[in-house]
């Protein structure tokens, strides 16, 4: 029984990993009202509650972390 718990806890996690994606990418515009980055590939990503918008502009390199089924950002880290 214990080792079923364990797989199964297991492959939670492997289910929730599943569904996120990344994409690395030069943003065209942020609008705060809306919390919307796009970027130059025409990729439109709405920032998820709590996600920090420091240093999102025009021209800036980004790396951004989504949700595969809402496309929400979960994460967006300026690359250097």
């Amino acid at each position: 029984m214990k080792k079923f718990v364990a797989l199964l806890i297991a492959s939670s996690a492997m289910v929730a990993t599943a569904y996120a994606g990344q994409i690395q990418g030069v943003v065209k515009a942020f609008d705060p009202a809306s919390k919307t980055v796009t970027l130059e590939d025409g990729s439109a990503f709405v920032l998820a509650e709590g996600v920090m918008a420091d240093g999102i502009t025009a021209g800036t390199t980004v790396q951004v972390t989504f949700d595969d089924t809402s496309k929400a950002a979960t994460e967006v880290t300026v690359v250097q």
